[in-house]
């Protein structure tokens, strides 16, 4: 008897269970309205893209039983469906492969988009991950013995040509474990900038741009100069847009590759021998000689190292690949930040007033965890993410994965360390494997 079989055979006589069914959770979800309840002996892992993916799979090698969440129709749902074409690691391979399985020699050294959802179908495909698809999480909570987490899947049907949604089910799956792999963008960012709803042109945020098709000859200002601003201004400007860039604060730019290595594994490397604000002032040093002075393009930079940044902020540093050739051209235009929007452009704080056909919002993404999980200690409200820099592991059983502003590389550490902890629960417990998820 597997697993879930044994659980489910145990339900019946489990006090927790018929007491549960008695009461109002504290999530404010009605019991009537829960259609099953799904215990899961091992793990609840929410979310599917990287992160979700490795702990999955680590999870199965060590015969640990576990269920993944999936809100969308697939796998890395971000990077199939809100990443713009041309998108390509910004790291080496080497520094984004997930536990267990490298990419393929044939591979470049900066995979593209593509390639990288590749990746993950064959990386899913060879470790037997199969999530759970369409599912929502609403609400997640502890009661004392167990994590209740309540989903919701949209039932959707082709009626006369277009989809009409026939109805809802609700399932709550019951577990030992919460593995909390939505990451750091799972939602976007769109600030609030004044006079927004009166601008009469074409506004969207960067998640919804895909290229440069169609933009040829119209002015586009894209806000935000952070590594997704830099390459859509640069995409924008390869297909004839006349593009600007809202630069409002302090950033790093770095070239991509320094001394013919890449600039992230050359600092790496560096970080072994020196202490970070040495290893700063070097890059910074390198960075003058490939790139030169950025302030002189008005892009000044942070008072801190780009490394020390990181470190201190999460903030970081953009890896120049080719738009600042571009700025230093006059093909992208740099401005400073919006005062407020107009019916036909915007008015920047130095005054100036210029008009634009389209707005693109480079403006990042945040952790929607705040939203659907009713946990406080180790989660913040504020912004979603672990309390503690760098935190995997929470109280009864809660995990993060993927949280610590360090990528794809964080992922795998995190996973790894998440799932070294809960086998050797999982063995405590009495379980050795498990043939089914």
């Amino acid at each position: 008897m597997d697993c879930f079989a044994e659980t489910e055979g145990k339900r019946a006589h489990d006090p927790l269970y018929q007491r549960r069914a008695a009461t109002t959770p504290a999530t404010g979800v009605p019991v009537d309205d829960v259609d099953s309840v799904v215990d899961v002996p091992g793990a609840v892992i929410v979310g599917a893209g990287p992160a979700g993916l490795a702990v999955s799979a680590m999870l199965g090698l060590g015969g640990v039983a576990y269920v993944i969440l999936e809100r969308c129709g697939c796998i890395a749902s971000l990077w199939r469906h809100r990443t713009y074409d041309r998108l390509c690691l910004h790291l080496p391979k080497r520094f984004c492969e997930l536990p267990l399985m490298p990419f393929p020699v044939s591979f470049p050294e900066y995979p593209t988009r593509d390639q990288f959802l590749e990746y993950l179908e064959s990386y899913a495909r060879r470790f037997a991950v199969e999530p759970v698809f369409r599912r929502a999480v609403i609400s997640a909570e502890y009661d004392g013995e167990s994590w209740w987490v309540y989903t919701k899947e949209v039932i959707t049907a082709a009626v006369g040509g277009e989809q009409a949604v026939l109805g809802c089910t609700m399932t709550v799956y019951r577990s030992k474990w919460l593995v909390v792999a939505t990451g750091e963008n799972a939602e976007p960012v769109v600030p609030e900038i004044e006079g927004a709803g009166r601008f009469k042109g074409q506004m969207m945020h960067s998640s919804e741009y895909r290229n440069g098709d169609g933009y040829a000859g119209k002015r586009v200002l894209v806000v935000g100069c952070g590594n997704s601003g830099m390459e859509v201004c640069l995409d924008l400007c390869n297909h004839n847009a006349r593009a600007s860039m809202v630069v409002r604060d302090t950033v790093h730019v770095l070239p991509r590759e320094m001394l013919g290595r890449s600039t992230f594994g050359l600092s790496m490397w560096l970080l072994r021998w020196l202490p970070v604000q040495t290893v700063d002032r070097l890059l910074l040093l390198m960075s003058r000689l490939v790139i030169g002075d950025t302030a002189r393009l008005s892009i000044a930079r942070p008072s801190l190292g780009p490394l020390e940044l990181k470190a201190v902020s999460g903030k970081t540093p953009v890896l120049d690949v080719g738009t600042l050739a571009k700025i230093k051209s006059g093909n992208i235009k740099v401005v400073p930040a919006i005062q407020c929007f107009r019916e036909h452009g915007v008015e920047f704080v130095d005054g100036r007033i210029e008009d634009f056909d389209v707005v693109i919002l480079a403006t990042g993404y945040k952790s929607n965890v705040p939203y659907w999980l009713k946990e406080k200690e180790f989660f913040s409200e504020k912004d979603g993410f672990p309390r503690k820099s760098n935190g995997w592991k929470g109280q009864n059983g809660l995990y993060a994965v993927g949280f610590s502003r360090r990528g794809l590389l964080g992922v795998s550490m995190d996973a790894t360390n998440i799932v070294e902890d809960i086998v050797q629960r999982w063995r405590d417990m009495g379980y050795e494997s498990s043939e089914s998820k």
